[in-house]
C-alpha cells in the first residue's frame, strides 16, 4: 500500500520550508517591534467555543469545521481560526488584570474542511495579531500599520488598506433590517447559500464569492450610512490615524468578514483581514473587553511573494561545506566539523565520495564557503563559492577570516 498525504494537506519540503521560515522570522521581528508577544494555544478546543465565538451562522461553523467526539463523548474541534482560542486563553488566565493592553501574536496551522484548490488547503497556516483591552481607534490603526510594515519587510510594496465599519450591536440591527428590505425583491436571484444567509445574518451575503451575487449586492445600502454616532466617530478617528502615519487606504462599503464577532472597524485585502470584536470576550463568559485583531493565511502570502519574484534565489545553504582532500582527512573532518559548528552551520561528506563529487555536492547545497581539509600537517583551504575568493587560515584564524570576508562583501 502506498500512503500519501490526506487530500487538502501537503508536505512542506526543505526546498520550500526556508520560505516559511523567512516569513515567520519577518513576522516575529515586526510583531516584536510593535510589542506583540507570542501565544501558543491547543490544536483542538471544545466545539462550543467556536460555535459561540465565530458564529453559528457562518460557513466556517456550519460547513467547514473538523469536529469529533473524544472517548468520553465530548465534542471537540480542530481550531479553524485563532481569535476564539486567544480570547478563551485571555479569560482563563486572567490576562486582562491591570490597565495594560494585552497584545498577542500567533503563527500556526489551522484546519477547515474546504474544497482544495490553488492556495487553499484543509490544513493551512495562519499568522495573527490580537490586541485586547482598548477601545482606542489608535489600536485599529496600529494593527493596519503593522500589516503594511510586515508586507514591506517581506518586499511587498504598494499595499493599500481597504476599510469599512461593521458597526456595533446598537446600530447593526437597523442596518440588517434595511438590508433585508432592499434585497427582498432580488432574493430569488441569489445563490442558495445567500438565501440562507439572508435569513440568518444578511451581512454574511457580502462574503459570497459568486459573481452574480456580488453584482446583485453592488447597489446595496452601505452600513456607513447607518452607523451610530459612536461608531461613526471611531471610524473617523481611524482614518485620521492612518493619514497621520501615511498608510494608503480606500473605503469599501461592501467589505465584510466571514465571522460574526466583528464590530466597528473591519479591514481586509487580498493578503490579510481583521477588525474589532468588542463583544466577544463577554460572549465567551469573560468581562467585557474591547479588542481588535488581524490574521491571514501564510500560503496566500507565500504565493504572492513567489509571484513578485521574492524567492528567485536558491534555498540558503550551510555556511561551510567541509571537504576531505585526502583519505586521511575524512576521519579528522568529524572533529573539525564539531568545532566549527559552535559558530557556523556546517555540512560534510558521509559517503566516502571523491574530491570532485564533494565539490559538486557543496554547489548543489548552495554552501557559502568550501573548506578543504587536506590532512594532518597540511593547511586548510577556504574558498568562497560565489566569487572564487580563497585563503589558507589556520583553524584558530578561520572564524576571523570568514567574518572579515563577510564585512568585505557588504
Amino acid at each position: 500500500m502506498k500512503y500519501t498525504a490526506p487530500r487538502g494537506t501537503r508536505d512542506i519540503l526543505p526546498a520550500d520550508s526556508w520560505k516559511w521560515q523567512h516569513v515567520e522570522r519577518v513576522f516575529r521581528d515586526t510583531a516584536e517591534r510593535f510589542g506583540y508577544k507570542e501565544i501558543r494555544f491547543p490544536v483542538f478546543e471544545e466545539t462550543e467555543l467556536f460555535a459561540r465565538g465565530i458564529g453559528d451562522s457562518t460557513d466556517i461553523v456550519r460547513k467547514e469545521m473538523y469536529t469529533f467526539p473524544d472517548r468520553k463523548g465530548r465534542s471537540l474541534t480542530l481550531r479553524p481560526e485563532g481569535t476564539a482560542s486567544v480570547v478563551r486563553s485571555f479569560i482563563e488566565h486572567n490576562m486582562g488584570r491591570g490597565a495594560q493592553v494585552t497584545k498577542l501574536r500567533y503563527f500556526c496551522p489551522m484546519f477547515r474542511y474546504e474544497r482544495p484548490q490553488a492556495g487553499r488547503y484543509r490544513q493551512f497556516w495562519q499568522w495573527g495579531l490580537e490586541a485586547l483591552g482598548s477601545l482606542s481607534p489608535a489600536i485599529d490603526a496600529e494593527i493596519i500599520l503593522f500589516s503594511v510594515r510586515f508586507f514591506e519587510g517581506l518586499g511587498i510594496k504598494g499595499t493599500e488598506a481597504r476599510i469599512n465599519s461593521a458597526g456595533c450591536p446598537s446600530c447593526t440591527p437597523a442596518y440588517n433590517d434595511l438590508l433585508k428590505k432592499e434585497l427582498a425583491s432580488k432574493l430569488e436571484r441569489f445563490c442558495d447559500d445567500c438565501r440562507e444567509r439572508y435569513e440568518r445574518n444578511p451581512r454574511r451575503m457580502f462574503d459570497c464569492k459568486n459573481e452574480n451575487c456580488q453584482t446583485l449586492l453592488s447597489d446595496a445600502p452601505s452600513i456607513l450610512d447607518a452607523l451610530c454616532d459612536e461608531c461613526r466617530d471611531h471610524f473617523a478617528h481611524v482614518e485620521k490615524h492612518l493619514r497621520a502615519v501615511s498608510v494608503p487606504y480606500v473605503i469599501d462599503s461592501g467589505l465584510a468578514r466571514g465571522l460574526d464577532y466583528y464590530t466597528k472597524l473591519g479591514a481586509q485585502s487580498a493578503l490579510c483581514g481583521g477588525g474589532r470584536y468588542d463583544e466577544l470576550t463577554s460572549e465567551l463568559g469573560g468581562k467585557p473587553t474591547p479588542a481588535c485583531g488581524v490574521s491571514a493565511g501564510v500560503e496566500r502570502l507565500i504565493s504572492a511573494l513567489e509571484e513578485e519574484g521574492a524567492f528567485q534565489d536558491a534555498a540558503p545553504g550551510p555556511d561551510i561545506y567541509l571537504v576531505a582532500g585526502s583519505d586521511g582527512a575524512a576521519g579528522s573532518n568529524v572533529t573539525l566539523a564539531a568545532r566549527l559548528r559552535e559558530t557556523f552551520s556546517v555540512e560534510m561528506d558521509y559517503q566516502g565520495r571523491s574530491f570532485n563529487k564533494q565539490m559538486q555536492e557543496a554547489g548543489r547545497m548552495n554552501a557559502r564557503f568550501v573548506l578543504v581539509n587536506q590532512g594532518e600537517g597540511e593547511p586548510l583551504k577556504l574558498r568562497e563559492v560565489a566569487t572564487g575568493w580563497e585563503a589558507s587560515p589556520g583553524e584558530e584564524e578561520l572564524e576571523a577570516a570568514i567574518r572579515d570576508r563577510e564585512r568585505e562583501s557588504r
